[in-house]
């Protein structure tokens, strides 16, 4: 059975360095989470 996803945290503040390699190109708002960007 699949679960449904009733809460997220959308990181959106700070220059995204924790998420380096990923934020060097795209911005932390645009990567995807799942199979859409946030």
């Amino acid at each position: 059975m699949a679960t449904t996803i009733r809460r997220a945290v959308i990181p959106a503040a700070g220059i995204g360095s924790r998420l380096l390699p990923l934020t060097k190109a795209t911005p932390k708002e645009m990567l995807p989470v799942g199979d859409k960007p946030v």
